[in-house]
C-alpha cells in the first residue's frame, strides 16, 4: 500500500508516523518549508516562538505517549496562569469568586448573581441553538455578556446569536458556573479540561515534537515533500486509486489522507458531486494575524496568555513566550509578546499592511497597561490563512452532506482542524491521525468525524507525562 498525506501538521504527521511504524509507504506533502502546521515554532530575535499558545494536555494516555516519545525528557511541566482583561482589569481564569466579585463591584456582582439564578430557576423553553443561548442558560446572561460575548465575536467575526451552540458544547462541554466555582473553592484534581492548572510543554517550543516526528518518518523510509502546494485529488483506475496533483507534478496512491481545508478537497476533485460542492461553498474559515512584539524588559506579566474581552481593543489574545520554557529564551533578557487578531479575507484588517498592523499592536499593548510607551523595540507579522473553521448557525447540515460524500469514497480520509472542519486542539488532531492510520493499515473502523464531539476520548482523566500513561 502507498498512502499520500496532505499537510504536515499534528494530524498529518501523526498519521504518517503511525503508518511508517506499520511499514506502510508514505509520501507527505507540505505547503510550508517546515513541519508542524499551526503548531510550528520558529526563531525570532534570537528566541523561539510559536504561532500562539499551544499547551500539551490530553484526555487520552495514548495521545500523550505519542507526542511524548519523540521528545524523551525534553519537556517541562508548566503551571498555567491565564487571565481575562475586561474593563481595564485582569480577572483570574478559571473564575475565582472573590477575585471576580471584588473587581466587578457590588452592583455588578448582584446583577451577575441574579442573572445566573434566573437562568437556573426560569430556564427558557427554547432549544439551545446558538452560542449565546447555550452559555446564557448555564452562566446567566450577564456573565455571558462579560466573559464570553466580546472575545467570541472577535474570534468568529459574527454575532454570538449567529454562532452555533455546538461550538459551546464542544469546547466547554460539561462546564457550568457551579463547577467553576467549586473548582476555585475546593482543592483536588479538576475533571474539566478547560480548568487544568498544569500542562506539559516541549523545551524548545510547540513545534519540537513535530520536527522530531518528521525526522522519524524520513528515517523510517517515509518521504516528506516541503514547499509543495496540493492543487487537488482525482480518482483513477476505476476509483480504486487516487492522484494527488501538486505544484510540482502528479503522484498516484492507494489512499489519500487530507488535512487541507475540507472545502478545497471537495471543490478540487471530480469525485464529489454538485450537492457536496454546493455545501462546501457554505462553509467558511477565519484567518489569524499574529503580531509579535519585542519588548525591552524581562518582567512584563506572569501569565502564559491573556484573553482580551475589552471591546475597545481589536486584539483577542496576548501570549507571553517568556513564561513557557526558559530554554526558548536562549539567554535573552527581553520578552516576545504575540498579539492575535482575526479577520476574514474581505476585512480591512486582513488587507492592512504589515506596518499598519505593527503600529496597531504596539498601540494596543500600551492601552492594556501591560507595557509602557517606548518599550516596544521591534515587531513582526505572521498571517495564517484559514486557521479556524467557523461554526455558523446551520453549518452542521452542510458539513453532514460533505461527510457522507467523503465516507462514500473508499480512497479518501479527511482529518485535522481544517481537514475535518473541526475546532480541534492539537491532541484531537493527533488522535485523528493515529486512528486514521489504524483504519488504513489495520482495517479498523474508528468514527473519525466523532472525535472532539462525542468520542469516548472525552470521558477519561487528563494525563500528563509520568502520570500513569500507558503503552
Amino acid at each position: 500500500m502507498k498512502v499520500g498525506i496532505i499537510g504536515a501538521g499534528p494530524a498529518g504527521l501523526a498519521c504518517a508516523l503511525a503508518l511508517t511504524r506499520q511499514h506502510v509507504e508514505v509520501v507527505l506533502f507540505e505547503a510550508d518549508a517546515v513541519p508542524g502546521g499551526l503548531c510550528r515554532s520558529f526563531d525570532l530575535w534570537g528566541m523561539n516562538v510559536d504561532l500562539g499558545p499551544h499547551r500539551f494536555f490530553s484526555m487520552d494516555a495514548g495521545v500523550t505517549d505519542f507526542w511524548r516519545a519523540p521528545l524523551g525528557d525534553d519537556f517541562v511541566l508548566v503551571d498555567r496562569l491565564t487571565r481575562i482583561f475586561y474593563k481595564k482589569k485582569f480577572f483570574a481564569y478559571p473564575i475565582k469568586p472573590v477575585d471576580a466579585l471584588t473587581k466587578l463591584g457590588f452592583a455588578e456582582s448582584v446583577h451577575c448573581g441574579a442573572s445566573y439564578l434566573a437562568a437556573q430557576l426560569l430556564p427558557s423553553g427554547a432549544e439551545d441553538r446558538t452560542f449565546a443561548q447555550w452559555v446564557s442558560r448555564r452562566f446567566g446572561k450577564r456573565l455571558f455578556e462579560i466573559f464570553f460575548k466580546s472575545y467570541s465575536e472577535k474570534l468568529w467575526g459574527i454575532s454570538c446569536d449567529e454562532l452555533d451552540s455546538s461550538f459551546a458544547a464542544q469546547r466547554i462541554k460539561g462546564l457550568s458556573l457551579y463547577e467553576a466555582v467549586k473548582n476555585a473553592l475546593f482543592s483536588g484534581k479538576t475533571k474539566h479540561k478547560t480548568l487544568v492548572e498544569q500542562f506539559a510543554y516541549p523545551t524548545e517550543g510547540a513545534g519540537q515534537p513535530y520536527e522530531r516526528m518528521a525526522d522519524e518518518i524520513t528515517r523510517g523510509g517515509g518521504k516528506i515533500i516541503y514547499d509543495s502546494k496540493v492543487l487537488g485529488v482525482e480518482p483513477v483506475a476505476g476509483g480504486r486509486a487516487v492522484e494527488v496533483r501538486t505544484s510540482a507534478g502528479t503522484e498516484t496512491f492507494d489512499h489519500v489522507v487530507s488535512t487541507m481545508p475540507l472545502t478545497d478537497v471537495v471543490e478540487n476533485s471530480s469525485a464529489f458531486g454538485e450537492n457536496a460542492k454546493e455545501a462546501a461553498r457554505k462553509l467558511h474559515y477565519r484567518n489569524t494575524i499574529i503580531v509579535y512584539l519585542l519588548i525591552n524588559s524581562e518582567a512584563i506579566f506572569q501569565d502564559n496568555w491573556i484573553y482580551v474581552h475589552a471591546p475597545f481593543l481589536q486584539t483577542g489574545r496576548i501570549t507571553n513566550f517568556r513564561n513557557w520554557s526558559k530554554h526558548m529564551l536562549h539567554g535573552s533578557k527581553k520578552t516576545i509578546l504575540a498579539m492575535e487578531y482575526w479577520a476574514n479575507d474581505a476585512d480591512a484588517l486582513w488587507k492592512s499592511s504589515d506596518a499598519e498592523l505593527e503600529a496597531l499592536a504596539a498601540k494596543e499593548i500600551v492601552e492594556t497597561g501591560l507595557v509602557e510607551p517606548g518599550m516596544v523595540e521591534d515587531a513582526h507579522v505572521v498571517r495564517l490563512h484559514r486557521s479556524y473553521p467557523v461554526y455558523a448557525n446551520g453549518y452542521e447540515e452542510h458539513l453532514r452532506i460533505i461527510q457522507d460524500a467523503v465516507d462514500a469514497i473508499p480512497w479518501l480520509t479527511c482529518i485535522g482542524r481544517n481537514g475535518a472542519f473541526k475546532y480541534n486542539n492539537q491532541d484531537h488532531s493527533i488522535l485523528m491521525g493515529m486512528l486514521a492510520a489504524e483504519n488504513i493499515a489495520k482495517n479498523r473502523h474508528h468514527p473519525l468525524w466523532n472525535i472532539n464531539t462525542d468520542y469516548d476520548y472525552h470521558e477519561g482523566e487528563g494525563t500528563l507525562p509520568g502520570q500513569g500513561a500507558v503503552d
